[in-house]
């Protein structure tokens, strides 16, 4: 008897012993992430009488969850993803930090920067083994004329929402559009992107009427909701841009005519909401809300597809080594799970991610473009932002 418990318990001990061992076995895959310590985009002290106008929290969120997610698959190949965030004061200063973790084998970097500086980035780290996946920029340049080999898109760009949007107000057949344009830099990259969505799909721009956020009885001509959107000319919808969202709340209801208001106010163009119900999109609401207190937006899904879409080429690669994973995330041959229906892939042209758009008010989904109706040769999402024959991007 004591000598079966004997040889039990060494058994037992060898068990331990591989167990041990096996667990070393692991590689390790760390994934870089990178911010500003002083970002304008996320200042609290913008917000207007506590209305928060538009999100505040750092999307390293969805990333972190991203790698919460990776870790079933990260068992089963036997790989340990984990996330490694830096914060720079400006892009001489994160290179320095890429650098830094170059020298530990990370090679692939979520970036959470403002357009100019992702561009700057993008340039000083050009030619070394290092891919940056840009999370939250929108900016139309940066799939355009401004893009670059190194640099892959999450967020969707201006003219992707744009054409989702107008694919919509030509689906019910609101084709006649009243435009109000803002005063800022990022106003006017949305009103060339639906200016180009209209021509594309057939819409028309009746009128393009430029707004102020003012009280200035002078400037009532530019500043009264009412009397911006009167006038004889007939249209169909008002479509505002205002990449703040100060004005275009007040846009809504106050209108001259009763027409829906579309745009930055009323009905949206976005690519991720806590009402989107479908293909597993409650379960990532609900682990983000629990990890965070807060509700999941864009910017935050874009951290979590660009950590899930990496653990896929890693996967698929059977690889950890840059140029392996770097090549199968760009390939043709990766499928992406974003949760919103169709695969996720990277277009070839422009290193964008192709992705559905939602449409939908502040607590609903109203549609998912691409919609009905809006085909395209090869695959419908490339009928959202530049497709081949379209992009001045020349890599």
């Amino acid at each position: 008897m004591r000598i079966g418990i004997f040889v039990l318990a060494i058994s037992l001990s060898v068990l331990a012993i591989k167990n041990t061992s096996g667990a070393e076995e692991y590689a390790s895959f760390k994934i870089g992430y990178l911010e500003l310590e002083r970002d304008a985009r996320y200042d609290e002290t913008q917000a207007y009488a506590r209305i928060q106008l538009r999100p505040r929290g750092r999307p390293f969120s969805g990333a972190e969850v991203g790698i919460a997610d990776a870790k079933i698959i990260g068992d089963a190949i036997k790989v340990v993803f984990s996330i490694e965030r830096r914060i720079g004061a400006d892009p001489k200063g994160l290179v320095k930090e890429i650098e830094s973790l170059s020298a530990e084998g990370v090679h692939f970097f979520l970036v959470d920067l403002p357009e100019i500086q992702l561009l700057d980035l993008a340039d000083r780290v050009q030619g070394s083994n290092v891919l940056l996946l840009n999370v939250t920029s929108q900016a139309d340049s940066l799939r355009g004329i401004d893009c670059r080999p190194n640099l892959l898109h999450l967020s969707p760009s201006y003219n992707m929402l744009a054409d989702a949007l107008v694919q919509y107000l030509v689906f019910k057949k609101w084709t006649k559009i009243l435009l109000l344009e803002g005063p800022s830099i990022l106003d006017e990259q949305i009103v060339r992107a639906v200016e180009r969505a209209a021509a594309r799909f057939g819409a028309e721009i009746i009128d393009k009427r430029p707004f102020l956020l003012s009280n200035d009885p002078r400037e009532r001509e530019k500043n009264n909701v009412a009397l911006l959107t009167g006038g004889r000319r007939g249209y169909d919808v008002v479509y505002v841009a205002d990449s703040y969202g100060e004005f275009g709340r007040y846009v809504p209801y106050q209108i001259n005519r009763p027409r829906p208001v579309v745009g930055t106010a009323g009905l949206v163009a976005d690519w991720w909401s806590w009402s989107w119900e479908r293909h597993g999109a409650p379960q990532l609401n609900s682990r983000f809300e629990r990890h965070t207190g807060r509700r999941m937006v864009g910017q935050d899904w874009s951290a979590w597809v660009g950590v899930k879409a990496i653990v896929q080429a890693v996967t698929r690669s059977k690889s950890t080594h840059f140029q392996a994973v770097s090549d199968y995330l760009r390939g043709e041959r990766i499928k992406i799970d974003g949760v919103k229906g169709p695969s996720l892939s990277f277009r070839q042209w422009n290193n964008q991610l192709r992705q559905p758009i939602l449409i939908g008010t502040h607590n609903a989904i109203i549609a998912r473009a691409p919609l009905r109706g809006f085909l395209h040769e090869i695959n419908d999402l490339d009928t959202l932002g530049d497709d081949a024959r379209d992009t001045t991007c020349q890599f």
